[in-house]
């Protein structure tokens, strides 16, 4: 059966069908984005509350203050960024991290590819 659209509600069909493409583009990213955070980041953070592994647990990361999960020992570095995850700030962190925050003990060289910091940036949203 099809559904004849009629001319004054094509505005409305074009709006809904925009407002839907980020939120399957945003899934895609966040499906990317764990593939990438188990294969890259599990190893050393865990994903859930009060878990800290050789780094803090991410759970939440996006909008928290820098260096606040508790008993987790920050660098000095970490401790003095006063800042807070955004996620512009993780994409900037996340493509260098020992060059964004010197001093960081954050082995990790970073995600060189835009893509993969957003889509893991994506996946960590997901989580709050």
């Amino acid at each position: 059966m099809r559904v004849a659209i009629r001319p004054a509600h094509w505005a409305l069909v074009l709006s809904l069908s925009a407002a839907a493409a980020p939120r399957a583009a945003n899934a895609a990213d966040a499906a990317a984005g764990h593939a990438i955070f188990d294969h890259t980041c599990l190893n050393c953070h865990a994903l859930e509350v009060g878990v800290n592994k050789v780094g803090p647990s991410l759970w939440h990361v996006v909008g928290r203050p820098s260096a606040s999960v508790e008993g987790y020992a920050y660098s000095d570095a970490m401790k003095n960024l006063h800042g807070v995850w955004t996620p512009e700030a993780l994409n900037i962190y996340l493509a260098n991290p020992r060059g964004d925050v010197h001093g960081a003990k954050m082995f990790f060289k970073g995600l060189p590819d835009p893509r993969d910091r957003q889509s893991v940036i994506a996946y960590l949203q997901s989580l709050q």
